[in-house]
């Protein structure tokens, strides 16, 4: 972690650079984690129907609303640079000339999306953290993976993007990972 925070820090564009033609990498991060965030959203949104705890309940509607607003950020770069901005698919998404979706790293498999699905209350308290962590540890690998792309995220926005989903990934899995102890140490309740 450490390392990482290291490297957005010297990696770091000069403030008041004019805005930077896009690299490869750039395009495939931003688009990718429009995916990403859209799996987000639809795994969040379903706390409600399924039971969520009052913790859950409140985490889930945080990230339904700051990752929301983020796609519709990312979608508005791409598209400022002239690239396609394609829309939220929480299957993941298509690069030209593929037949699939994509997964970007930590996206859910459609077996873990159905398991999460079929969960209610308690159950899908502990589903939903433990996924949402291995979701969120697939966001802070796309950052790497966008900073070792070599001149990659000299782009102003999208570095401070990427910085932003960085602290806010590892502070949102070091709350999920107390909530999760928390929920392994109280008595079961039952669904709702």
């Amino acid at each position: 972690m450490k390392r990482l925070l290291l490297v957005l820090a010297t990696t770091a564009p000069c403030s008041g650079a004019a805005q930077q033609v896009p690299t490869a990498a750039d395009v495939h991060f931003m688009s990718g984690m429009i995916a990403h965030h859209a799996q987000a959203v639809l795994m969040a949104g379903w706390a409600p129907s399924h039971g969520a705890g009052a913790a859950v309940q409140a985490l889930c509607e945080r990230i339904v609303v700051g990752q929301r607003d983020e796609i519709a950020s990312m979608q508005r770069w791409l598209r400022e640079r002239h690239e396609p901005a394609p829309e939220p698919d929480p299957r993941g998404y298509l690069m030209p000339g593929m037949d699939h979706p994509m997964l970007m790293p930590g996206m859910l498999t459609p077996e873990q999306l159905a398991q999460l699905d079929g969960a209610r209350g308690a159950e899908f308290d502990r589903l939903f953290l433990t996924f949402m962590i291995q979701h969120h540890r697939g966001a802070l690998a796309m950052v790497r993976e966008l900073l070792d792309a070599p001149g990659a995220a000299r782009d102003g926005l999208l570095f401070q993007f990427a910085s932003d989903v960085s602290a806010d990934q590892l502070t949102e899995i070091n709350r999920m990972t107390r909530m999760l102890d928390a929920l392994s140490s109280t008595p079961q309740r039952s669904p709702q």
